[in-house]
């Protein structure tokens, strides 16, 4: 047999390998990624004056301008590699802007005044109050794109196909793209290619609000009557059908139509069976000349416009209200421009995840439900870290599409009463979400300096940091430093605190183990180690270059003392030989550790303080 050149070979291997890129659709990565997630409305904001339903020009707004070079290199000494810029499109707010052919927006249908980041006025505009020059809100944003990249990271935005603002009206539409709902029957519920639902006959009334969620905090405006015309009514966009919404519905958003009947029937084609882990090729092909909805071809060019400027990757709102069809559509058509995209999303229900990855095409979801909540649990004392490996095992086949993460704008601050109240007791629970899998880790901006939130903004309420309202973030605006963003003004507790953060999520990036294999230790240790309790968790991490024992002391009250145990298969699979190997901290700790290897296995003795971890390389 002739043997094929070199040059052949490597050039097969090449080949080989960019297809396996193509055929998972995720970017090839021997580092984990790390995303940071910012409220540009909240970052560069550096007033503290703090008015609850406060006005832009009472409590001050961010920029895009204020994430300056200095501010973007900060950001990515924390180890960060993709920037989630949240709340970028152009949402109701109440601001007068008519000076720049924006229509005002109804008080009797925004969430507070600055306004939800997920109800979407114009898809194809940013939003203004961002702007040093609202007419030229759109070259703003690219620029920050642009620094963003030169900086090294990535760019995600939101899109939230599940549904609009109650007041959808597009000053920016490319030419020949028409509003949702432009050419909508309005006399009948129900029409596959109509973009909304519709109550025939039934006007929409605005909710029965209570004290503390009256629109404007009850303050006065043209526009704040208790009405909004709107008829026929439409669906709201949780999904309640009611021509009223309750308070606690998501009453300032209108429902999307993806060609669901209200009884649940799909019309539109469904994927043949097979497609479950196709290529991204694969499913665009399959939708290639195929009738879809028109609500499915808008949201396609929607992300399409949105790649060309630039952006790197997207974060779906509430993507398990809509179909896992539309996700196959969409996705691949982004994949088919940008193979290397990011595309997570946000997914509550557990049996839902593997359609959503292996049908519809998505990178990543949010593991919130489980290892989310089973950590707060866990630090707030409630829980024991014997339910984490039933976690781990249960989304084992798809762990490296699990996003972790211990903060987002819609859970509780860490720090908040709500939370832990102190931000040093999550940080074993932050060590186990940044180095457990494969996947990405997220941080909230602020996170690091341990923001409390401790106030209530009007609409928004202590415990989270309100995405609805002009505010501040204090302990972020003391990082901030007027703009130096040199961290000048923090206390030291809250430097030591962002130190951690900067050492951690930089060892996270850097590591090739977190990108290896993983085998838990924690069922063994329970059953066989004096000393180690449901308030420890072990585990090890390891690649051909590099392997980690992480072990995390969750009691805040007592430290512990006690003989780790590696069986000798683990210590096989690690390449580990009879021995003695000295162990470091890659955290910073100056405690030093032996691993010892003979005939029984591995042993280190551990020693560890409340709330102490180790990640301990060998």
């Amino acid at each position: 047999m002739r043997r094929l050149p070199t040059i052949c070979l490597i050039l097969m291997l090449s080949f080989i390998m960019m297809q396996c890129n193509n055929n998972t659709g995720m970017e090839t990565r021997d580092r984990k990624i790390v995303i940071y997630q910012v409220l540009p409305r909240l970052f560069g904001n550096t007033d503290t004056t703090q008015v609850p339903w406060g006005t832009l020009e009472e409590n001050g707004v961010g920029k895009y301008n204020d994430f300056t070079d200095t501010a973007l290199e900060e950001i990515r000494k924390l180890g960060v590699t993709h920037i989630w810029y949240t709340g970028v499109l152009h949402h109701a707010l109440i601001r007068d802007y008519t000076a720049y052919g924006i229509s005002n927006d109804d008080p009797d249908v925004v969430k507070g005044r600055a306004g939800s980041p997920y109800a979407i006025k114009d898809y194809y505009n940013v939003n203004p109050d961002m702007a040093e020059d609202p007419d030229r809100r759109m070259e703003e944003f690219e620029d920050l794109v642009s620094r963003t990249h030169k900086h090294g990271m990535k760019v995600i935005i939101d899109i939230v196909p599940n549904h609009v603002a109650r007041e959808y009206i597009s000053i920016s539409n490319p030419t020949g793209v028409k509003d949702f709902g432009a050419d909508d029957d309005t006399s009948v519920e129900y029409r596959r290619d109509n973009n909304f639902y519709y109550i025939p006959g039934e006007r929409f009334r605005v909710p029965d609000f209570e004290e503390g969620f009256r629109p404007l905090g009850g303050e006065e405006h043209p526009l704040r009557d208790g009405e909004f015309d709107e008829y026929p009514a439409r669906w709201t966009g949780n999904g309640a059908r009611s021509p009223k919404p309750a308070l606690h519905d998501w009453y300032e958003t209108v429902k999307i139509n993806f060609g669901v009947t209200p009884s649940g029937e799909k019309e539109f084609p469904e994927l043949p069976v097979g497609y479950r882990n196709r290529s991204f090729r694969e499913h665009a092909e399959f939708w290639e000349g195929k009738e879809v909805p028109g609500t499915w071809k808008k949201f396609r060019d929607i992300a399409l416009y949105w790649l060309g400027k630039g952006v790197d990757g997207f974060r779906y709102d509430m993507a398990q209200m809509v179909p896992v069809e539309f996700w196959s559509y969409l996705n691949s058509a982004v994949k088919m421009e940008n193979p290397d995209a990011l595309l997570l999303s946000e997914i509550y229900v557990p049996e839902l995840y593997r359609d959503y990855i292996e049908l519809g095409k998505m990178d990543y979801l949010y593991d919130k439900v489980e290892m989310y909540d089973t950590l707060k649990n866990i630090v707030q004392g409630h829980g024991s870290t014997d339910n984490v490996p039933a976690i781990i095992d249960g989304l084992a086949d798809i762990e490296n599409h699990m996003l972790h993460f211990l903060e987002n704008h819609d859970e509780h601050r860490i720090a908040s009463q709500d939370f832990a109240g102190d931000p040093w007791k999550a940080l074993p629970a932050m060590v186990v979400s940044a180095t457990i899998g494969t996947s990405p880790v997220m941080i909230y901006f602020g996170q690091e300096v341990g923001e409390p939130a401790l106030e209530d903004a009007g609409f928004g309420k202590a415990g989270r940091t309100t995405i609805f309202d002009y505010w501040g973030v204090p302990a972020h605006q003391r990082w901030m430093n007027n703009g130096a963003f040199d961290g000048g003004a923090l206390s030291a507790e809250e430097k030591k605190l962002r130190s951690f953060y900067m050492g951690m999520l930089n060892f996270t990036s850097g590591s090739f183990a977190l990108m290896g294999k993983y085998a838990g230790l924690h069922k063994l240790n329970r059953r066989v180690t004096e000393g180690y309790t449901d308030k420890h968790f072990a585990f090890l991490r390891w690649s051909d270059d590099e392997r980690l024992l992480i072990v995390n002391n969750f009691n805040d009250a007592s430290g512990g003392r006690f003989e780790l145990k590696i069986p000798t298969d683990l210590i096989e699979k690690i390449g580990a030989k009879y021995g003695v190997y000295p162990l470091r901290d890659q955290l910073g700790s100056p405690k030093e550790f032996v691993l010892n290897v003979d005939e029984s296995g591995g042993t280190v003795l551990i020693s560890i303080d409340p709330l102490e971890s180790f990640v301990l390389k060998f």
